[in-house]
């Protein structure tokens, strides 16, 4: 199935991995958000549960290992067309966004991303990052310091 403009929405993992108090970010290779920093994650592939597929994307996109701990929050990315030749909807993706922490490994870019690493989370606000990645980022910290 197509990204542009697909026939439903796409199942995606967001995965908001800490090391200490820095969070891992992504700036992406392709769109949707081309060039922009964000978490690292993906679309679900057929046979694989969400946590399967945050820790393959996780490998894929930054070469590290993780554990994922839960569950932070669904959002949703839809976007319409902005050509004027075709409406309809652009984008439309269901995004499942995880908590997990490192284990082991150092970020390195690797697929759908140009450049991996840690960013301390109060350093954060300068990146132009989406709201929504913002959000969900700092409500994944609160879980992660609930749990400690």
């Amino acid at each position: 199935m197509s990204r542009d403009f697909p026939e439903r929405p796409i199942v995606g993992v967001g995965v908001i991995v800490f090391k200490g108090t820095d969070v891992l970010l992504v700036r992406r290779g392709k769109p949707p958000r081309l060039g922009e920093w964000s978490i690292p994650g993906g679309a679900q592939e057929l046979g694989e549960t969400i946590a399967e597929a945050a820790i393959r994307e996780i490998r894929e996109e930054a070469g590290i290992e993780i554990e994922v701990e839960g569950l932070v929050e669904v959002v949703d990315l839809i976007r319409p067309s902005d050509d004027p030749n075709r409406a309809g909807i652009r984008h439309h993706y269901t995004l499942v966004d995880l908590l997990a922490v490192w284990t082991a490994g150092v970020p390195v870019a690797g697929d759908d991303v140009t450049e991996a690493c840690w960013m301390p989370v109060d350093g954060i606000g300068n990146l132009g990052l989406w709201s929504e990645t913002v959000r969900v980022i700092g409500m994944a910290r609160t879980l992660l310091d609930r749990k400690s």
